[in-house]
């Protein structure tokens, strides 16, 4: 068997469906039923499309409910638990803070423009009855910004194996499942981005299977007056984080990782508490550089 990269773009980023095929039209067909899946769940739930359920709901704020389907409903639900084990620091009304931060242009927000988005934001407010929801107040918003990518990396690992590949893996800019080691039986080596260091790797993480996901400081972020606002905001303020650089988990599911190395970057100073907590093996930056890992140390590490 041999080894096939297809890259591809999803949800603004740089993709790659690697698995291992007897040949290449085989790859192609496999890893292309992988995409296609990936490609649905962008159109799905993407905010920016207009015919996406999540826009729809959006644009019904304030209005009748809308009837969602039982896919919806569960991520719905899986919402509601990491709002609940986040102690609300898990949001996914508070998307409406991005009409007041715009990364493009190096300025914070006016307090005024923040309290607005923040009076919006509320996930206990959602209603919801059966397979109907509905965001009651005008200018509310759902986002599934926050596990939608890792949501698509496995189910497009899920499309995979049910096509019969059990060496591979999807990487959606670094959000990764990993179904199933090298032919050899060797693990794939995942590289972690450093935080601070565009050209270099964190750390190398050896896969057979699982997941990866990292959430950090340097993915969207404005530096103003020497202090860094990144995209990851706090629903009780409308400010960014500040505690972590950089948090990388190694779980299961991709959305499981994902959640966990969020909530982490939310709960800032108490973020190393609940990483040890959740039992999953981590590997974090803190805003002074310093390192914090559980579970078998890297193949490789840079500091900052």
């Amino acid at each position: 068997m041999q080894v096939y990269r297809l890259p591809f773009r999803a949800m603004g980023s740089v993709c790659e469906v690697v698995l291992a095929a007897a040949d290449e039209a085989s790859a192609n067909a496999h890893g292309g039923a992988a995409i296609a899946e990936v490609q649905r769940i962008e159109a799905k739930y993407s905010r920016y499309r207009d015919d996406s359920i999540i826009a729809r709901l959006n644009a019904g704020a304030g209005g009748a409910p809308i009837s969602c389907d039982a896919e919806t409903l569960a991520l719905l639900d899986f919402a509601q638990q990491l709002y609940r084990e986040s102690g609300g620091l898990f949001d996914i009304t508070s998307g409406v803070l991005r009409k007041a931060w715009d990364f493009r242009q190096r300025c914070v927000p006016a307090p005024g423009a923040l309290a607005a988005c923040v009076a919006a934001i509320g996930w206990a407010r959602v209603e919801r009855d059966g397979a109907q929801v509905r965001l009651p107040q005008a200018g509310m918003e759902l986002d599934f910004g926050g596990f939608g990518k890792e949501y698509a990396a496995d189910r497009g690992g899920e499309q995979l194996l049910a096509q019969g590949v059990r060496h591979g893996y999807v990487n959606l800019a670094g959000d990764i499942r990993v179904i199933g080691p090298k032919p050899d039986g060797s693990p794939w080596t995942i590289g972690i981005q450093h935080p601070r260091r565009q050209d270099a790797m964190l750390a190398a993480i050896p896969l057979l299977q699982g997941a990866l996901a990292t959430s950090g400081d340097y993915e969207r972020f404005i530096e103003v007056g020497g202090q860094r606002h990144c995209h990851i905001l706090d629903p009780r303020t409308g400010h960014s984080v500040r505690y972590w650089r950089s948090v990388s988990v190694l779980a299961p599911q991709a959305i499981v990782a994902g959640a966990v190395s969020t909530i982490a970057m939310l709960q800032q100073e108490s973020g190393l508490d609940f990483l040890r907590a959740s039992g999953f093996d981590f590997l974090a930056m803190d805003h002074s550089g310093a390192l914090y890992r559980a579970g078998p140390a890297p193949s490789q590490t840079h500091p900052a």
